[in-house]
């Protein structure tokens, strides 16, 4: 079985982790590079997993998962080149997997040893709880079965898609931050459901669970689409791009309850201001991106 190498034991490594033993690696392939003493201990006596140095977790590893912060992919980039080039030297090949928000593909190949392998990974929030989706942009040297190999990987925290790199800070801005925006919506819809009467508890509980159904009768119908794709004269991204549409008359009755509050939502212009959320989150994405030396 391939060694996994995952450089950073804070929430995504961690969530990363904990999803590759659920999905059955052993944790004698997993190794774990975390530069808090604390942090360390505390992953190894959770899951039993070897916490070591950047250098000791690289070596040998088949897939090195550099899963730190943005601002310390420049702590670690030299011991990680360092011990790369030694293993290219046994002619082990190793592949590179990034989740460092707004770090290129570019930036580590033009550190690695020539012809490496880097496949850039924007996952988010939810992978916590094993929920989380995940898009994969290949570098210049990265295969479709380097693709596949890491999609593997990530399967264990949720779903996985790939994009091409320069699509990244459109993701970002959409999936990365979506869970914000996503909260920002339930606590608002709490706060009007205590000011129409309801204790903030029953609010909570009733918000809650009607996202989560909500989100699982969009999932049950963008599976059935995808199975239908085949038997039907309509194109299958056809049907994906107006579920919600379809599924939001569905629930709307002429002149209901439902169509009034519609009515307000967009009078107060929700569809122009998620636009910008999403459009000013890409603009932030694009100017703290590492692209170069």
């Amino acid at each position: 079985m391939a060694r996994i190498a995952i450089i950073g034991g804070g929430s995504i490594g961690e969530a990363l982790l904990a999803g590759l033993l659920r999905a059955g690696r052993h944790v004698k392939d997993l190794v774990v590079a975390e530069k808090d003493p604390a942090r360390g201990r505390y992953l190894a006596g959770k899951y039993s997993v070897l916490v070591t140095s950047v250098p000791d977790a690289v070596d040998a590893a088949t897939y090195v998962v550099v899963a730190v912060k943005p601002t310390d992919v420049q702590h670690v980039i030299g011991d990680i080149v360092d011990t790369a080039a030694r293993a290219e030297s046994n002619a082990a090949e190793q592949v590179f997997v990034t989740v460092a928000a707004g770090v290129s593909t570019a930036y580590y190949e033009n550190k690695l040893p020539a012809g490496s392998p880097v496949v850039r990974v924007m996952p988010n929030a939810p992978m916590l709880v094993g929920g989380g989706v995940s898009a994969l942009a290949p570098g210049r040297f990265a295969t479709a079965e380097h693709l596949r190999e890491v999609s593997s990987l990530f399967d264990a925290v949720g779903g996985v898609l790939t994009v091409a790199e320069s699509q990244l800070d459109a993701v970002t801005a959409v999936s990365g931050s979506g869970p914000g925006y996503f909260f920002l919506m339930v606590e608002a819809l709490v706060d009007a459901a205590v000011d129409a009467g309801l204790a903030r508890g029953v609010a909570t509980d009733l918000v809650t669970q009607t996202m989560a159904g909500s989100a699982a009768m969009l999932l049950e119908r963008l599976d059935q689409a995808a199975v239908g794709g085949d038997s039907t004269d309509v194109p299958m991204a056809a049907a994906i791009d107006t579920s919600p549409a379809q599924l939001r008359a569905t629930v709307t009755s002429p002149g209901g309850t439902t169509a009034a509050g519609l009515r307000e939502l967009e009078r107060g212009g929700l569809r122009a201001a998620v636009a910008n959320a999403v459009e000013a989150a890409k603009k932030r994405s694009e100017q703290l991106g590492i692209t170069s030396e």
